[in-house]
């Protein structure tokens, strides 16, 4: 630990005393190296009493620099500069690794590329639509709107096409949710929506789940902390394979129904699922967020997804992303558009979702004979419980077999794995073999 610094010579360099003033102001004497790496800061109080503020706008402004990784410590520790610069950076999904030849690979729960409809004809199409590069910032192409509607779970006011599922919920974070507030989610859920609130700076309060989907007890429980937005996947679970249940969805609504927190859908497995698209939109239109992503179903590389929600909602949305990207390829709606309408392209996904069930039930088939029960489930990977979920990360990568350990998926203690079946065509019993083995010291 370095030199502490007293709370007087601090507050002369702070000229600005609102929060984003001291944030600000403080982060540029960290990089400009007046503030050392390793410095212990001045205690909250003393910095408050010295700049005549209140302790909570310290408070606020530490808050940020944490959240940026600038500043480390809190409490009794004591607080010290940890950084000189900000990267962002997703930690969960960053901590995945390359893995060499001949490594049996079950992390990336994607879809099979042999399973994939091809573009060559759809791109060709798109690249014909109505409007094509204009900088006119168009929230979706009229064909690709008509093509979702048709299955859509609900009569929505307004759609917006968006550069894929995770896109879209950064997107929605970001315009609607500021930093510091609260959110409620499944636990356990995808690592890369844990991501995404994780650096956004929220406070992350876990839903628990079972067979049927979140329980509402303890959604009701959640809300009690007034959460901003309930971030949950009604159709297919793309952790666990769960699908929430009609009644179990009527339930959640029921709990909903005296809040004005935010009900953000995320639809990630998409067309990849056998059961029907399900929403609360119906029941609370104003303040309901829908997502659907293509990206299973028709191609990542397509890098597409919809939603719907409020045209007030929307319009919020639209407004944020106004800052970047103001638009989403209309070549690439276009495509989804024509693939949407193609019948081929439904085959191709009944095939796909056949053969996905087929790998997933075969492993799981294959663990249960070996004394690990699997429940019932689709999608493209396991939800797998183990005893010690350090021992099985070690025993699995000792036979060169990789897969997610549980603590990516969740910010409560999980003894799971995450394993992988989408692209698991033929090495399902050494698989299987391995878990086993991993499953208990």
């Amino acid at each position: 630990m370095g030199d502490a610094v007293e709370a007087s010579w601090f507050a002369e360099k702070i000229a600005d005393r609102s929060i984003r003033g001291i944030a600000l102001e403080t982060s540029a004497l960290i990089r400009a190296g007046i503030l050392p790496v390793g410095t212990r800061l001045p205690a909250i109080r003393d910095i408050a009493y010295e700049l005549h503020v209140s302790p909570a706008t310290i408070s606020e402004a530490w808050s940020e620099l944490r959240r940026q990784k600038i500043i480390s410590g809190r409490g009794r520790n004591g607080t010290w500069v940890s950084g000189d610069r900000f990267v962002a950076k997703p930690e969960r999904l960053a901590s995945s690794g390359n893995y060499a030849a001949g490594v049996l690979d079950l992390t990336l729960a994607g879809p099979d590329a042999a399973l994939l409809p091809r573009l060559a004809e759809a791109m060709a199409y798109g690249a014909s639509v109505d409007d094509l590069n204009s900088y006119e910032r168009s929230r979706i192409v009229a064909e690709l709107k008509d093509a979702v509607s048709e299955r859509w779970p609900y009569e929505a006011e307004a759609f917006l096409a968006t550069n894929g599922g995770y896109n879209a919920v950064y997107t929605i974070l970001h315009a609607l949710v500021s930093s510091g507030s609260s959110v409620a989610i499944e636990h356990p859920t995808a690592m890369r929506l844990l991501d995404i609130l994780e650096d956004l700076g929220v406070k992350i309060i876990p839903v628990a789940c079972d067979g049927e989907g979140p329980l509402p007890d303890s959604l009701r429980e959640a809300l009690r902390q007034r959460p901003a937005a309930f971030l949950f996947q009604p159709r297919l679970h793309s952790v666990t394979g769960v699908t929430v249940s009609s009644s179990r969805l009527r339930q959640l609504g029921d709990v909903l129904e005296d809040s004005d927190t935010l009900v953000i859908e995320d639809d990630g497995v998409g067309d990849v699922s056998t059961a029907p698209p399900q929403s609360l939109g119906g029941r609370f239109a104003e303040r309901t967020i829908h997502i659907l992503s293509l990206s299973k179903s028709l191609g990542p590389d397509l890098r597409l997804a919809v939603l719907s929600s409020s045209a007030p909602i929307v319009d919020q949305i639209q407004s944020y992303r106004s800052f970047s990207a103001g638009w989403t390829s209309r070549i690439l709606q276009g495509a989804a558009a024509w693939l949407l309408r193609d019948p081929e392209t439904w085959q191709l996904i009944g095939e796909a979702r056949e053969i996905y069930q087929q790998r997933r039930d075969a492993l799981a088939d294959a663990l249960s004979e070996r004394g690990i029960p699997i429940p019932p489930g689709q999608g493209l990977c396991l939800w797998v419980p183990v005893v010690s979920e350090p021992f099985a990360m070690v025993t699995l990568a000792a036979r060169n077999i990789a897969v997610n350990p549980g603590n990516k998926f969740s910010v409560l203690p999980s003894n799971h794995i995450r394993v992988a079946t989408s692209t698991l065509s033929d090495r399902c019993e050494e698989a299987a073999d391995a878990i086993a083995l991993a499953h208990a010291p």
